[in-house]
Order: C-alpha cells, then sequence, then structure tokens
C-alpha cells in the first residue's frame, strides 16, 4: 500500500510538468491579434460617424465613433443621417435619455428644432432585407428553400449545431451569422412579398445603434437615435431601424448617469449630456479623420475566433459551452494608427 501511494504521489507531480510543455490554446483575443494583415478591413471614413460630447467633469474629451451599416441594411434611415450630420443638425442637442440595462438615447430633448429638408420618410417594411430566390427546382415549394440556406447572403455562420428541419437556430430567425462583417439573422418570410423569399436583418447586440421612433406607422428620421448599453433587446429587431455599432468610446454612453424619469428620460435639463458636434469622419480634416478596420468575416482567423468564442479551451475555462448566441461573438474592430 506504501508503494502505491508513493507512485500515485510521484505520478501527480509529473502532471504539471507534462502540462506545461503543451502551449496552452490561444484566447479569442489572441486569435484576433495574431489575425494576417490582410484579413483586416479598412473602414471608409465616409462611413463613420463621430460624435463629440462636452467634455466630462475633470475636463477629459469624450469622442464616440459609430460605424455606419452597409448596403443593403437601412440605408433610407442612414441617407438621413447622412443629411443631418452634414446640416450640423445635432450640434447643441444632447443626450436625453439613460435607461439602465438598455439604451442611451440622444437628439433634441425640445422636438421643437426644425429638421433638415429633404428627409426620406421609410415604410416599415425596410426593417428586413428581401433578396431574390436563388433555389433550383420548385421555386413554388417552400421547403425547397430550406434546402439551400442562405450561404449567399450570411458569409460565415456561426458555431451551433444545425438543424435540418427548418426550425430556428435560435431563439429570434432560422439561421444566424454575418455579412460583411456585421451580425445578422435570415430566414424565409412571406410577410412583405406574399411569396417565401430569404430575408435578412441586423441584429441588437450591446453597442447597436438605433432609430428612436413613436408607434407604428411611424419609422423615425434618424435625427433621434439611441446605441444598446446593455444586455442585447432581441426582441427590438424587426421592429425598429439598425443603422450602426458603436466601435470606440461606448464607455462614454454606457456609464452616464440613469435617468430618474420614465424610460431612463433625465428630469432636468441640467442632467442631459450636451453634444459639441456629430460629423461624418470624411468631413474632418484628414488629419483628424479616425481610422479603424475590422476582421473579416469571411476570414480563415474570423472562423477560428468564432469557435474559440463558443468553445473556450482557454486555461481559465473549464466547461465549453459548445455554441455562442450571435451577440456573443462580436467581430474584432480596432483602431489604426495614423501613418
Amino acid at each position: 500500500m506504501r508503494y502505491m501511494l508513493l507512485t500515485v504521489a510521484a505520478a501527480s507531480l509529473a502532471v504539471p510538468v507534462l502540462a506545461q510543455d503543451a502551449a496552452p490554446p490561444p484566447s479569442p483575443g489572441e486569435i484576433a491579434a495574431a489575425a494576417k494583415p490582410d484579413e483586416w478591413v479598412a473602414i471608409d471614413a465616409a462611413d463613420l460617424l463621430v460624435m463629440d460630447l462636452a467634455p466630462d467633469g475633470a475636463g477629459k474629451a469624450r469622442r464616440v465613433v459609430i460605424q455606419l451599416m452597409p448596403p443593403p441594411f437601412s440605408q433610407g434611415w442612414i441617407g438621413n443621417i447622412r443629411k443631418l450630420a452634414a446640416a450640423h443638425w445635432w450640434d447643441g442637442t444632447s443626450v436625453n435619455r439613460v435607461q439602465d440595462n438598455y439604451v442611451a438615447q440622444w437628439g433634441d430633448a425640445t422636438e421643437k428644432k426644425p429638421l433638415p429638408e429633404g428627409l426620406a420618410v421609410v415604410p416599415e417594411s425596410e426593417y428586413v432585407s428581401h433578396f431574390q430566390t436563388f433555389v433550383s427546382g420548385n421555386e413554388a415549394d417552400p421547403k425547397a428553400y430550406y434546402r439551400y440556406p442562405f450561404v449567399e447572403m450570411i458569409s460565415a455562420e456561426l458555431p451551433i449545431a444545425k438543424d435540418g428541419k427548418g426550425k430556428r437556430q435560435d431563439g429570434y430567425g432560422y439561421q444566424t451569422g454575418f455579412s460583411k462583417g456585421w451580425p445578422v439573422v435570415g430566414e424565409l418570410s412571406a410577410r412583405a412579398t406574399g411569396k417565401y423569399q430569404p430575408a435578412l436583418w441586423p441584429v441588437h447586440c450591446y453597442g447597436a445603434v438605433g432609430v428612436g421612433r413613436n408607434m407604428s406607422p411611424d419609422t423615425g428620421s434618424g435625427a433621434e437615435l439611441y446605441a444598446v448599453i446593455g444586455h442585447a433587446p432581441r426582441h427590438l429587431d424587426r421592429n425598429i431601424a439598425l443603422v450602426g455599432r458603436v466601435i470606440s468610446g461606448i464607455e462614454h454612453l454606457s456609464s452616464l448617469p440613469r435617468g430618474t424619469e420614465a424610460l431612463g428620460f433625465y428630469a432636468e435639463e441640467k442632467e442631459r449630456v450636451p453634444i459639441v458636434s456629430i460629423r461624418i469622419a470624411s468631413e474632418l480634416p484628414a488629419a483628424e479623420q479616425p481610422k479603424f478596420e475590422y476582421l473579416s468575416t469571411e476570414s480563415d482567423s474570423f472562423a477560428r475566433y468564432a469557435d474559440a468564442r463558443a468553445n473556450r479551451r482557454d486555461p481559465f475555462f473549464i466547461a465549453p459551452a459548445g455554441g455562442a448566441d450571435i451577440c456573443n461573438i462580436p467581430v474584432p474592430v480596432r483602431a489604426v494608427a495614423a501613418k
């Protein structure tokens, strides 16, 4: 018995030595950091919205940078946002609503500031983008579409077990993935056209920027915007226009004092956070234009990154989850130093 105990003890001492020989699996952040230069995609300055808030109590500058969504998503509202920024309409407005675990919202708290001319009225149907069918065979048969998932629209699918019976992959859509660097959901839809067509829409993840609106059929102009600062409110998908995401400075919104009025609105004017200016980055002097790039969702590194987010194998984790909510795989974005 004494010999057996010594043997076990010796074996237990040897395990850490062996474990040290093998490098631990990389974390998602390490995978992104090691991505090749050509796997990163530069974000055009014309697609960046730069919001400068009044300095904080210590006099520190507060800048929020928002990446606007690419076509075909929400382009009517984004066209309005470009006109509002060009007119400097937001200068002198404020962040006037901060609701805990939900959103920070900004715009004209008085609702009396005249809007620029020529803003589009965008219909509710634009919450979802419909695509032409691409299946072969009997296109009148809705089941045919399920044999051809949305691979032509979604460049990278999540590492989640697939259901071949047409059931929803998560609680909000049949198929989840990424399109042009953005988290999206897709499924067959007949609501807008009367016939089954592939439909795709963007997702309310943390940092997502959407358009405030009143009751339906109002869809908002884009003058009132909000950023998600809490748990992903996926119930808002297809009910409000999403136009972008905060890629820098979200802390300047998420850390603001919560409003005490209904829905988190500030009770008094002095509580509001003044907006100094909002500009499309390409309008700024070249030397002042922020530069960012995102990890291509079509790249090999992103595939490894997404898998690592779904199956954490780095040393801290004990039980890999085996899957991930789409909002738990944020697309890596990094600032680029000016040359």
